[in-house]
């Protein structure tokens, strides 16, 4: 009891004389502080002495705001390079943070594309969350409930399994270029993101380090800015991706695209699949008076427009495909011209960690665009960034941002590679084909999503982005080719139908193992055992 009477002062004190000491010290740096910014930035009062709101070395606030502005660069957080469906959304986002954004994008004019205008379920419900989705309100989007699928004169409907979710949860669709416009007007009402007209040119690099970029603004001046994190997401055509990732672009087929106007599809508010030789065609809703065809080519060329020769192909090749409600409406846009072409490229995020910088969207990750993913991955991946930047409140240490940014590429593979192999499979799949095989895999694939029930809701579910589970979708994949099998060999099996039926489970593994492989099989399937995906953030 003695032993304890002595120590107990001597605690005591020693605690009350380190308090003194650290109010003391903290009083002499508050004076330090305030004659330095004095003479340049005018006299700051700090209005809460917590630690919670304590201020870096490496920041000052401004007299207007009092936000905490780092003395990095020109005092920008974050530079974006692009301002499309990736870039526009993901400056709301990360300036809704706190974050001060300075975007570049190289048109700031309304896009005319013929891809990007239809978001699935599951880009709707990331749109919600990241408080984006009146941005497909006044543009006239439609409802989209499910795909309706054209087969040899045969047809079935897929709906969406929505039960679960609020009424207003479908996909939408839409102009391309209407819906970019909205959200980069909504990001450019917040006070700290800069929308500038300008083409980056190149990333400033240091040491190893991205340090921000230089640009050619609107007026032909070659300007630099800085900043702690540079994000690059210059889309499919990104001229920044080699200093990122090591890219390894295909170019599986390409689009030709048309409008049909005052034309009444088939089944309302549904996707249409024309199951066609050589390969898919797709109609659905952009407006109210308007649907698009996008009829694919496989390979890179495409027949010549100016000399009519696109024109006799549609015509001679594509129409007599159509159900008879889109022959003429099809035959009357083909007459009317305004045919569009575009390649279709196909890409697995490969990134090469870089500090000071980041890949997003088509600029880093791309899949063929029969199902429509690409703008859910792209909204999925922000949700997944924003959330990993939130807890840092100094971006300014390059390397450990970097390392701890490493993270995101093995969080967004669950989703992503989900949607990107279901992309690239069910494409090859839903192309004709002369080998017996691989015929009997489409009408496999087709005649199973018939069939109705959990048959058509998984599917769609994964090609939905409302349940990107990887094993779910290998699962429903192999019981395509085990039910195109199961077709062959009843009521009696022969020699021929067993080695077609051999050989369209091999099909299969080699139409489907590819993609995996390319995605990366660890990351897609275990992704919790990668070091990465338990990194913690940066201490402050």
């Amino acid at each position: 009891m003695a032993t304890m009477v002595a120590i107990d002062p001597y605690v005591f004190w020693t605690l009350f004389a380190s308090l003194l000491g650290f109010l003391l010290l903290s009083v002499l740096r508050r004076r330090n502080y305030g004659n330095a910014t004095a003479k340049g930035e005018g006299k700051v009062k700090n209005k809460n002495n917590t630690s919670e709101n304590h201020i870096s070395e490496e920041c000052m606030k401004s007299s207007g705001d009092g936000e905490c502005r780092p003395e990095y660069g020109s005092g920008t957080d974050i530079i974006i390079v692009g301002a499309g469906v990736a870039g526009a959304a993901l400056a709301h986002t990360l300036g809704k943070e706190g974050r001060r954004v300075h975007v570049i994008e190289r048109d700031l004019t309304e896009p005319d594309r013929i891809v990007g205008e239809l978001l699935q379920p599951g880009g709707y419900l990331k749109l919600i969350e990241l408080g984006l989705e009146d941005c497909v309100e006044e543009i006239d989007a439609q409802r989209v409930l499910g795909y309706a699928l054209f087969k040899d004169g045969k047809n079935t409907t897929l709906s969406y399994p929505l039960e679960q979710f609020h009424s207003d949860v479908a996909g939408r669709s839409f102009h391309n270029g209407r819906f970019i416009q909205r959200m980069r007007e909504k990001a450019a009402t917040l006070p700290n993101v800069q929308l500038e007209q300008g083409t980056v040119t190149s990333l400033l690099e240091e040491n190893g380090t991205i340090k921000g970029v230089q640009y050619k603004t609107k007026d032909g001046r070659e300007l630099k800015a800085h900043a702690p994190l540079t994000i690059v997401c210059d889309g499919c055509f990104s001229n920044l991706r080699r200093t990122l990732c090591k890219p390894q672009v295909e170019v599986p087929s390409c689009f030709v695209g048309l409008i049909l106007e005052n034309c009444e599809l088939p089944f309302a508010y549904h996707g249409h699949v024309i199951l066609a030789d050589p390969s898919p065609i797709l109609f659905y809703q952009i407006s109210s008076t308007e649907v698009r065809c996008l009829v694919d080519v496989p390979g890179q060329k495409v027949p010549p427009i100016a000399n009519g020769a696109m024109a006799n192909y549609l015509k001679n090749v594509v129409a007599p495909q159509l159900p008879p409600e889109l022959h003429d409406p099809f035959l009357s846009a083909i007459d009317r011209g305004n045919i569009k072409t575009m390649p279709n490229r196909s890409m697995p995020a490969n990134p090469q960690p870089t500090p000071g910088a980041l890949l997003m969207g088509d600029a880093f990750n791309m899949r063929h665009p029969l199902t429509g993913g690409g703008m859910t991955v792209a909204l999925s991946d922000i949700v997944i960034l924003r959330d990993l930047l939130k807890p840092l409140r100094d971006i300014n240490d390059a390397p450990s941002l970097c390392n701890y940014l490493e993270s995101f590429y093995t969080l967004r593979k669950p989703v992503a590679s989900t949607i990107n192999t279901l992309a690239g499979a069910l494409y090859k799949v839903f192309s004709a084909s002369p080998d017996q095989a691989r015929k009997e895999m489409r009408q496999a694939c087709f005649d199973y999503l018939s069939l109705g029930g959990v048959y058509s809701t998984g599917p769609v579910a994964l090609l939905s982005g409302l349940n990107p589970r990887p094993l779910s979708l290998v699962l429903h994949f192999f019981a395509v080719a085990i039910y195109g099998v199961g077709r062959l060999l009843l009521p009696f099996p022969s020699p021929k139908r067993m080695w077609i039926g051999a050989r369209l489970i091999w099909s299969a593994s080699g139409i489907i193992f590819p993609i995996i492989k390319a995605e990366g099989v660890r990351q897609m399937f275990f992704p919790a055992t990668i070091p990465a995906y338990h990194r913690a953030p940066p201490p402050a």
